[in-house]
């Protein structure tokens, strides 16, 4: 069982969990960033380090949330590692908490 990264790191892209993840499993697109399933040790560690609560273990995924499984998996395979912590997004804190983001993602 892997973590998976959900809607509301769209236009925060905090990368505080990067900073705590042993094995280098995130990933940065433009405006948010991805777990690959395939590294994830499942630790948990990047759960709480997340400021916007974004990242849940893919048994817990919320139900209107589900197809950000599908979407760390596959973008974890296009875009790049992240493996140090980099400044959010200039107005990341204006996004955390706002509902219906999956429009603004970036890929």
């Amino acid at each position: 069982m892997a973590y998976v990264v959900t809607e509301n790191c769209i236009k925060c892209k905090y990368t505080d969990c990067v900073d705590v993840c042993p094995v280098d499993c995130f990933h940065e697109g433009p405006n948010f960033l991805v777990i690959d399933p395939d590294e994830c040790i499942d630790c948990t560690l990047c759960v709480a380090e997340c400021p916007a609560s974004a990242i849940f273990s893919e048994d817990d995924v919320p139900d209107d949330q589900q197809s950000f499984i599908e979407l760390n998996a596959r973008m974890a395979k296009v875009w790049p590692s992240i493996t140090e912590r980099k400044d959010p997004l200039p107005d990341a804190d204006e996004w955390n908490g706002k509902p219906d983001k999956l429009g603004d993602l970036e890929r």
